[in-house]
């Protein structure tokens, strides 16, 4: 495989395999990534999972406030790269910018294109409930992730599986079909295919996405709190405290008191909660001001007087 001159574009730990491997085959002459942020309760500043990975390894690393800057621009036609690669990097770049490298620029998005384009494409699968998602590499065009097509790998996704499988799959197949993608580029063998058929978008998540509407039936909660874990959790109220809800598991029986009721807090089975149309069961949970843990183990230390009910 040609020996790329490749400028590196990402943020977080999902990008680094890519980063990983292209430092193993490529010649990686700067690695862009978002300035550090103060993170934990200290707010101390943190470099991103991209930053730390590059610094060890002693790669150039760039952090520009906004990347379409004219001196930014500039700081990167002077390195002109034979190839950009772009992976969950978190800012959109120009035109001028797509225009600079020679073999163009590719980017690595977490979905089987032209669906779920946009910031959260993995999580709005689990969300959805969709029973399949996957990686597709493109070249960047000025739209928001509708450039051509070039490979695609599927991952099956698991009635139970959560958002974290999902990532942690993903993240290490992307890797191995962005190589294939840069071995196809330099034997000259690799297809681009227009983007066609129905499309959606995957807005960022923000915290109060993850607000369970107990009216729901019991599998779009189920949905929701799988697609939500590790970031940034489902949660439910009651007595005005907020529980975050991890996994829950769907037990088939119909409910029949009003949403929110929890039916059964049970030393074992944990908290069986009626939904829209089913129970559920809670089977992780964390209280307020304590650690994750299981719903059953939770009902040891802290017994629910019912009748009780979720919000």
């Amino acid at each position: 495989m040609k020996k790329f001159r490749v400028v590196f574009m990402g943020t977080p730990e999902f990008a680094v395999p890519c980063l990983e491997a292209l430092h193993k085959e490529c010649e990686v002459i700067g690695v862009i990534t978002q300035p550090d942020k103060p993170r934990g309760r200290g707010q101390k500043l943190m470099p991103s999972p991209v930053k730390a990975w590059a610094v060890e390894h002693g790669l150039v690393v760039y952090q520009p406030e906004k990347i379409k800057t004219e001196e930014f621009t500039a700081k990167l036609e002077e390195l002109n790269p034979d190839l950009m690669v772009v992976v969950a990097f978190g800012q959109i770049l120009s035109q001028r910018i797509l225009d600079i490298p020679e073999y163009g620029c590719i980017n690595v998005h977490a979905s089987l294109l032209p669906r779920y384009r946009g910031a959260a494409p993995m999580q709005w699968c689990v969300i959805n409930g969709e029973e399949k998602t996957g990686v597709t590499t493109m070249f960047m065009d000025a739209g928001l992730d509708t450039g051509d097509m070039l490979l695609k790998k599927e991952l099956p996704i698991g009635p139970d599986m959560t958002l974290e499988e999902v990532h942690d799959s993903l993240m290490a197949m992307g890797a191995g079909v962005l190589m294939d993608t840069l071995e196809q580029l330099s034997n000259g063998t690799l297809v681009r295919t227009p983007q066609t058929g129905e499309s959606n978008y995957a807005p960022m998540l923000t915290k109060e996405t993850g607000h369970i509407d107990w009216s729901k039936p019991a599998q779009e909660i189920h949905n929701l709190v799988r697609g939500l874990n590790s970031w940034p959790g489902a949660f439910t109220e009651m007595d005005d405290k907020k529980y975050k809800i991890w996994l829950t598991k769907l037990t088939g029986q119909k409910a029949s008191a009003v949403p929110g009721t929890i039916v059964k807090a049970d030393k074992k089975e944990g908290l069986w909660v009626a939904a829209g149309d089913e129970l559920l069961q809670i089977v992780e949970l964390q209280a307020p001001g304590k650690k994750k843990m299981k719903a059953a183990d939770y009902l040891n230390g802290h017994g629910i007087s019912l009748p009780a009910a979720f919000v």
